[in-house]
């Protein structure tokens, strides 16, 4: 493998791409970072859509983003993909992967033949029929994958790696004294909401809700009767901190609450399932990540429903920051959207 890997996040409207060097060391180096907007309707909650069309923007992305290598590890996570604990006998990792369709196939919403499995273990037991391995299933549909392997292989890219989103998160913004203790992520995209509970930087629990930013624009669009284009704009000027001035302005800020209402009522539920699920490790604080998360008073509004310390994730807390990559940002600005491609060619030290 080269010594640099690429992280690559496809997301319903941007492809990101972070090149990692020394990724197994402490304070790994972000070399390059680059992003470009996709063309509408070329990703569909999660999954490409038109692989051409999407590998045509890779390649372009390369072109200008000036990576070194063609070497990439993909993001999955969306309505498709699912992570839910299971404990198996105590076996080395490659046999507990080759049993694992015995072990689900009453777990999953569709049939084990038509989905690819693995099993994240995160600690050891004892049950009635002796030592196990408890630890999380991450279940998703194969169309679900392959329609973003072929564009990238399309756009002569390699990709090393398919890895999910939840861990990527996990990986990139628990590093160093965020660490300890347990931590609910939250991280709000386009069309995807994901939820990690780590305790001391291991996963324990993963829920994606079907629920992003986008969401939201769709709503102020069709029910104000605007483009798509003055409702981003709206969005993002009003938010929920904004006291409205015109009726225009109230109209626009009932909508945002109302269905930004919903995604928080959906998240503090979560974390109460999770609390109720017998875990021995109480929820210390809310960490947000994003382009959904920038959202005006998002961040005290999910502090107020969960009763939690909310802040945001810092993708660079741990990570040196490269000449062209310095450039890169300060070009387009630090953005938390830049979150999970950083994430994902971390897990190649895993």
């Amino acid at each position: 493998m080269a010594k640099t890997i690429v992280g690559l996040d496809i997301s319903a409207n941007e492809v990101r791409a972070a090149e990692l060097g020394a990724a197994s060391k402490s304070r790994p180096e972000l070399l390059r970072y680059h992003s470009l907007p996709l063309p509408s309707g070329a990703v569909s909650r999660g999954e490409v859509a038109e692989p051409a069309t999407v590998a045509t923007v890779l390649k372009q992305l390369w072109s200008v983003g000036g990576f070194g290598t063609k070497n990439v590890v993909l993001g999955i996570g969306n309505s498709r993909v699912l992570a839910r604990d299971l404990s198996v006998p105590k076996a080395p990792l490659n046999r507990i992967r080759e049993s694992l369709p015995f072990h689900v196939q009453e777990m999953l919403p569709f049939p084990t033949e038509d989905a690819l499995l693995d099993f994240y273990p995160i600690s050891e037991g004892v049950d009635a029929n002796g030592p196990v391995i408890n630890g999380l299933l991450v279940a998703a549909l194969k169309e679900a994958v392959l329609g973003n392997v072929k564009a990238v292989q399309l756009a002569g890219l390699n990709p090393v790696a398919v890895d999910l989103i939840p861990f990527a998160l996990s990986r990139i913004l628990l590093r160093g004294s965020q660490l300890s203790g347990t931590s609910a992520m939250i991280d709000v995209g386009a069309t995807t909401t994901t939820v990690v509970v780590s305790s001391d930087g291991v996963p324990r629990f993963v829920r994606i809700i079907p629920t992003g930013g986008d969401d939201l624009t769709h709503a102020l669009s069709s029910r104000m009767g605007v483009s798509m284009e003055v409702a981003e704009r709206a969005k993002r000027a009003l938010g929920l901190a904004t006291v409205p001035t015109t009726a225009e302005e109230n109209a626009a800020v009932a909508i945002i609450f109302e269905t930004t209402g919903e995604l928080i009522t959906s998240l503090r539920n979560t974390l109460t399932y999770f609390a109720s699920t017998g875990a021995t490790n109480t929820i210390e604080r809310v960490v947000l990540s994003g382009g959904g998360s920038a959202l005006g008073g998002f961040s005290a509004a999910v502090s107020e429903y969960t009763r939690l310390p909310v802040s945001a994730g810092d993708p660079f807390g741990n990570i040196a920051i490269g000449r062209q990559a310095d450039k890169a940002i300060k070009e387009k600005g630090v953005d938390s959207s830049m979150t999970v491609a950083i994430g994902l060619a971390l897990g190649t030290a895993a």
